[in-house]
């Protein structure tokens, strides 16, 4: 990491037009983003398992950039084949690469056990059998899902274009006596915007893919520090993984 800024490289859905823009937003300064396009239009069963298909390719596409870490910032295909399989996509980009990774479902697990949350409320815009599949992985990584709400939309790009009220609204139908967080799953879903003014109204800590996705990037990185306006997570528990 000689070079004058840390970089993250992120591998993207050919279809997401959202990720970029919040990533871009609330990174520290001295932190830039490099990603590779991986193919996916819409997010059902069988496209979030295709769109791994080139994850050697686009990991090595990054390592050309001399990026510092790889992140597969993507919930529903990093859960897709329940417990162990985020950890088996990370060697894959390690090895691929050369260089650390992490998934968006292995930064989930490590932002729930930091924050100490035990049941968890699931939200997402894409369909209740994806919703499925996430909620499965984080139930086998020890967590409960008591509630789990998901929009029903398939074309990734619908889900990119809808307004951020949809996350909020739906964080907020979440919430409910025993539930400890609300995650809101999705990395094309305008949603870090709404983290803050949820947490103020809920009292409890609200995590999205994009959110828990860099800080679990960051943590790799060494970056120590505050990064406010973006909920509990990166304002106060940004610590060396």
């Amino acid at each position: 990491m000689d070079h004058l800024y840390k970089k993250i490289g992120s591998l993207v859905p050919s279809s997401n037009a959202t990720q970029e823009q919040e990533f871009w937003a609330a990174l520290p300064r001295d932190t830039s983003l490099h990603t590779a396009r991986l193919k996916l239009t819409k997010v059902g069963p069988e496209s979030t398992i295709q769109i791994v298909e080139e994850l050697e390719e686009g990991s090595r596409r990054l390592a050309d950039a001399d990026v510092d870490v790889l992140l597969l910032a993507l919930t529903a295909p990093s859960s897709r084949k329940g417990l162990g399989y985020d950890r088996e996509l990370k060697k894959r980009m390690e090895d691929a690469s050369g260089k650390p990774a992490t998934t968006a479902a292995t930064a989930t697990v490590e932002a729930l056990n930091v924050l100490g949350v035990r049941k968890v409320a699931l939200g997402a815009p894409w369909s209740d059998e994806v919703n499925g599949f996430t909620a499965s992985f984080l139930e086998a990584s020890g967590f409960e899902v008591p509630t789990r709400r998901a929009l029903g939309y398939v074309d990734n790009l619908d889900i990119g274009a809808l307004p951020a009220k949809t996350a909020y609204d739906l964080g907020r139908s979440l919430d409910a006596d025993g539930v400890d967080a609300v995650m809101l799953a999705c990395g094309n879903w305008h949603s870090m915007g709404v983290i803050d003014r949820l947490e103020q109204e809920i009292g409890k800590p609200v995590l999205t893919t994009n959110q828990v996705s860099m800080w679990g990037a960051l943590r790799i990185l060494g970056h120590v520090g505050s990064l406010p306006g973006y909920g509990i997570l990166l304002r106060d528990h940004l610590r060396a993984g």
